[in-house]
């Protein structure tokens, strides 16, 4: 697992970098929020606020999850991400709750916003989300605790372009029931893009089948090897974001040798799967009748 661990190392550096520049604008934007009476501003700081607590949970995460292994803990630490995942998801959805409960009560009695000051504030937060995202773009695909904070910033970068619209509505017109509507639509964006983090990390967990592994094309492919009678007991499942595990017991013809067949199987899931951590148990064709459960 070399190369994993050589990319969270890299990516442990872009969520430090990320985490001080979006821990510093938090406070402005909150300030700004305070001072022009925007719910949007507030809610697009809401956001700012989970992205810090998301991209603090991830760098936890990552640094756990190069702590070595143990003989109580064989994998190590790698499952503290999908944890850091799972919380990144519930922090943001009850950060939504809350945004559309309070744009319900602003849309009753809408109040003045300082919409000038709101648009500047707006401008440079769609500066340091972009920027942010740029930091964790490189490493989405193969990390769902990344993934997670890269939505974070996504959900942010949208709702700034959002409330950037919003402040020059009102600025305009002075028409105020852009800021709850505004932020309600804050509040819905994100749920979707959540749930499928969370839907990810609890598959994980669950150790479900890798969504990019197809298991009858994988044993199609075993049994199609030289001197293989069948394959029983399959078994596939991820540690980690992108550290798919695979089990699995593969029967031997009569004249097989066992040690080539072994062989020939662990390069198979290797080379046409990707899949380095593979355990794979060859038994005598006289097994081929013994008791299976996949």
């Amino acid at each position: 697992m070399a190369h994993v661990d050589q990319s969270r190392a890299h990516d442990k550096r872009r969520l430090l970098q990320a985490f001080g520049l979006t821990s510093s604008y938090l406070i402005v934007e909150v300030i700004g929020g305070l001072w022009t009476n925007s719910l949007a501003l507030l809610a697009d700081a809401g956001h700012m606020l989970t992205d810090v607590c998301g991209l603090l949970l991830a760098l936890v995460a990552i640094t756990l999850a190069a702590r070595p292994a143990t003989v109580t803990r064989t994998y190590g630490y790698y499952r503290v991400e999908i944890l850091a995942a799972v919380a990144n998801a519930v922090l943001l959805l009850g950060v939504s709750a809350y945004i559309l409960y309070e744009a319900y009560e602003r849309l009753v009695d809408p109040p003045a916003v300082t919409s000038g000051v709101m648009l500047i504030v707006a401008v440079i937060g769609l500066v340091v989300n972009l920027i942010g995202m740029r930091l964790m773009q490189e490493g989405v695909d193969r990390s769902l605790n990344v993934k997670g904070a890269y939505l974070e910033l996504l959900s942010d970068t949208i709702s700034s372009v959002g409330v950037i619209i919003a402040a020059i509505v009102m600025w305009t017109t002075g028409w105020y029931y852009a800021d709850p509507l505004l932020s309600a639509g804050i509040g819905l964006f994100i749920l979707p893009r959540t749930w499928s983090l969370l839907r990810d990390a609890i598959a994980i967990l669950m150790e479900g089948t890798p969504p990019h592994l197809d298991l009858n094309d994988v044993r199609a492919s075993l049994e199609a090897l030289d001197g293989v009678l069948a394959v029983h007991d399959l078994h596939a499942w991820s540690i980690t974001s992108g550290v798919p595990a695979l089990s699995c017991h593969v029967v031997r013809k009569a004249d097989a040798d066992a040690a080539d067949v072994m062989r020939r199987a662990h390069e198979c899931v290797r080379t046409r799967y990707g899949i380095d951590h593979a355990t794979i148990q060859v038994e005598g064709p006289d097994w081929a009748e013994a008791e299976t459960h996949a």
